[in-house]
């Protein structure tokens, strides 16, 4: 078994409830996939053994291991499928012909606003997950390649809005609300529960070259 979690999570009665409608009809590689999320963001992504993910999957190690080689090939498909959701929703909102920049902004900060009161969030999975992992690992290169593409993405917008200094902006932005889920897993609401207000007044206090 390995750990006392895995044991605790074998038994997490709760969890199976939860999630039992979603794995319902789905094939088995899909089940694995979407246990490995839950208790992966649930509990990390380095403690929680193939067992009790095989098991919340309603299935067994050797149907795991079918298709994914190696718990380490699990871990890289989690992130490549987060990854590929939080890239669908930058384009969702940031993407060429929705708008004005101005209104690009404010739909992200809204959605920013809709993270945070999450009752669930406990921080950036992917963040998260690059925590644990060594530098080597190949999951961290699809995490710093998203990363990379949200800032960048959020540069181009600030130019596109004709902010003089579009990349310290981004930077800016960027990293408070990085430190805002981190914020919300160290002890509740406090700095994140301003966070909007702050992006707000610093977006406004920005300068900006008037447009010709």
């Amino acid at each position: 078994m390995g750990t006392t979690l895995d044991k605790d999570v074998r038994n997490f009665s709760e969890l199976r409830s939860e999630i039992s409608a979603i794995l319902a009809g789905k094939p088995p590689r899909e089940r694995i996939l979407l246990a490995a999320r839950e208790l992966f963001y649930r509990f990390g992504v380095h403690i929680v053994g193939v067992e009790a993910i095989a098991e919340t999957a309603l299935t067994n190690k050797m149907t795991l291991y079918r298709h994914f080689r190696s718990k380490d090939e699990l871990i890289v498909a989690y992130v490549e499928q987060l990854a590929g959701e939080n890239v669908e929703i930058l384009d969702r909102l940031l993407g060429e012909g929705l708008g004005t920049p101005e209104q690009k902004l404010t739909a992200w900060i809204d959605h920013v606003e809709d993270v945070l009161s999450n009752k669930s969030e406990r921080g950036c999975a992917l963040a998260n997950a690059a925590v644990e992992l060594d530098p080597g690992h190949p999951a961290r290169g699809v995490i710093e390649a998203y990363k990379r593409r949200k800032h960048d993405r959020l540069v181009e917008v600030f130019r596109a809005a004709r902010y003089r200094e579009p990349e310290r902006l981004a930077d800016e932005v960027f990293l408070l609300f990085e430190g805002a889920r981190i914020s919300l897993q160290c002890g509740g609401a406090g700095p994140a529960s301003r966070l909007v207000a702050m992006l707000r007044s610093l977006l406004a206090a920005s300068p900006r070259d008037v447009a010709k």
